[in-house]
């Protein structure tokens, strides 16, 4: 049996407080991870709480579908639109030319309904002839 002053336990021993491995050390490492733990938590909680109820309350997505050159001066753009039932909005159309310069432009008043997602088609009358028509834009109003 060995004594309490053995002169290997004082060797162990002042390894131990040397490298951290004492238990007042271990106390410490574990109330830190702790505290890490709990400061973590609060930042996910309030990460999800600010972006799930502070987050816009109507947001949209709008997806060119086709267009279609009809003669020289007209142009056809279509559209599908989604938004929340009941949202109004608006969406600037486009039609471009061969240079991508802009040779027609209209704005169109998307009223509110009750089915989330819509198509649209819009007309537009051009200065040329247009290559391509498309969505310049849309905002809720």
């Amino acid at each position: 049996m060995t004594s309490p002053l053995d002169p290997a336990d004082r060797v162990t021993d002042a390894l131990a407080a040397r490298y951290g491995r004492t238990p007042r050390d271990a106390r410490r490492t574990r109330v830190v991870v702790v505290i890490a733990a709990i400061a973590f938590a609060v930042v996910f909680v309030l990460w999800l709480w600010w972006g799930g109820l502070l987050g816009a309350p109507a947001q949209f997505e709008v997806k060119d579908t086709g267009h279609d050159i009809v003669d020289d001066s007209t142009v056809t753009v279509e559209w599908q639109f989604s938004v929340d039932p009941g949202t109004d909005a608006r969406c600037a159309v486009q039609a471009l030319n061969s240079t991508f310069a802009i040779v027609g432009w209209t704005v169109v008043d998307v009223p509110a309904s009750d089915a989330r997602t819509r198509d649209f088609s819009q007309e537009l009358r051009t200065t040329e002839r247009a290559v391509t028509g498309l969505i310049y834009r849309c905002w809720l109003t």
